[in-house]
């Protein structure tokens, strides 16, 4: 891989999706729009279902709506099929005005079929949109030094869930480092309890812990050479170690039973760590917004517990460190008219992150990436997971993309195949690297 169009580096920040329902549901205004839609003004919007998300982004189009005479229709998909579909419709040039993303390699990849607009000049025009939001959350939207996607929504770093009221009955204390994660692996599973819930068959979710191991093992510095395409970058020796201190893990009955068919687009993951089936849980901060929704009183009773992932003894990583999503980022199809990137334009500029958003946003449990709302967030009901979530992210000398985000899309795909055969166990650490050290480049 060419590390010259997009450094690894504009994905580390100081400062800083989401699953659910199965089915496509339709939001906003009705009618068609799109390419060839027939009402060049109209412009379509697809994002990503799952609540309380999914009603947040379809009411910021409702207002801009009632706002403007400008249309927005919109359309919501479950994670993998959004993806799915998004690579297919832009593939056919038939992609909405429009387009939800996580930027990085996946935004680099259009950038370079000339599928999306090149939006650094609205930038300049329009400095205040950009000045309000926090600087860090342009990176995964730039790319070649310029500015492919309007950042938009929260800052979601991967945190390490308990539920607390499963800890007290054990009589164990959260995991302060890797050796306290393998103890109290024996201690759950003595006591009939998983000791940590996955929803693996989504695959990215496995992701996450090794994410974590590379960094707190090797430092940042270990994927930041494979995603700039050194040779035989997955090689390095604390890649060997975290690859098998993973299936170490995985061996010792670390997950629930069956995790490989549980998918996180079902929340079932979410539901076996505030039912107390399971003790812990690694996963994005996004999940407090829908265990808080889903889970009756385990969040308002204050049974759940989080903490940013432990150290690994003798590691060389910065336990600061975090991975995740800096944002959630918004594209315009270079195929949409002239009319349809204009009302697109102007939703940047007056819907997207408007008052109403913000303030659902953070009564929702998450953190926007939006300048000065210290006040806001300290008046929260959720103040303390949102201090802590803001704290997280500030705080990180490291805050890197998540692997599938910041990868391309072919090398993404390989690495989320390998991951899932590496959990099931059906292959090594030594193929693992070989498989990966193949995508290099890719």
């Amino acid at each position: 891989m060419n590390p010259s169009p997009l450094s690894r580096r504009s994905f580390l920040s100081l400062v800083a999706g989401t699953s659910a329902a199965a089915t496509l549901a339709a939001c906003g205004s009705s009618g068609p729009s799109g390419p060839g839609s027939g009402d060049a003004g109209a412009a379509d919007y697809w994002f990503l279902s799952g609540q309380p998300q999914e009603n947040i982004r379809a009411g910021a189009v409702d207002r801009f709506g009632k706002a403007n005479d400008n249309k927005i229709t919109s359309a919501a998909f479950p994670n993998d099929a959004y993806k799915a579909k998004i690579k297919t419709a832009l593939g056919a040039g038939q992609a909405p005005t429009i387009i939800w993303g996580w930027g990085g390699g996946g935004l680099k990849s259009y950038v370079e079929a000339g599928q999306v607009e090149d939006l650094t000049s609205w930038f300049t025009e329009n400095a205040a949109v950009k000045d309000r939001l926090f600087p860090a959350s342009f990176g995964p939207a730039t790319i070649d030094n310029k500015i492919y996607a309007m950042p938009a929504e929260t800052v979601q770093p991967i945190v390490l869930f308990y539920n607390k009221e499963v800890f007290d009955k054990a009589g164990a204390q959260p995991p302060q480092s890797w050796a306290d994660i393998m103890n109290l692996v024996q201690v759950f599973n003595t006591k009939k309890i998983a000791p940590f819930s996955l929803g693996g068959q989504s695959r990215w979710t496995n992701m996450m812990w090794l994410e974590f191991l590379f960094d707190r093992i090797g430092g940042s510095e270990v994927f930041q050479a494979a995603f700039e395409g050194e040779k035989e970058a997955w090689s390095h020796p604390a890649a060997k170690e975290a690859l098998t201190k993973m299936q170490d893990l995985i061996r010792a009955d670390g997950f629930v039973k069956g995790f490989s068919s549980i998918a996180a687009d079902t929340n079932a993951d979410q539901a076996l760590l505030f039912t107390g089936k399971a003790a812990m849980m690694l996963h994005g901060s996004w999940t407090y917004q829908s265990m808080n929704t889903d889970g009756g009183d385990f969040v308002s009773g204050g049974k759940l517990g989080y903490l940013t992932f432990p150290p690994v003894e003798g590691g060389k990583g910065d336990p600061s460190d975090t991975v995740g999503n800096a944002g959630q980022y918004l594209s315009i199809s270079a195929k949409a008219s002239a009319e349809q990137k204009a009302t697109a334009k102007k939703f940047f500029q007056s819907g997207v992150l408007d008052d109403t958003e913000i303030q659902q946003w953070i009564d929702s449990g998450a953190v926007p990436i939006v300048k000065g709302t210290e006040a806001k967030l300290a008046a929260s009901t959720d103040a303390a997971f949102l201090k802590f979530i803001y704290d997280t992210a500030s705080g990180a000398k490291v805050f890197a993309q998540s692997w599938d985000q910041a990868l391309t899309p072919t090398a993404a795909e390989t690495l989320l195949d390998t991951i899932a055969k590496f959990f099931q166990l059906s292959i090594g650490p030594d193929q693992f690297i070989q498989t990966m050290n193949g995508t290099i480049g890719k």
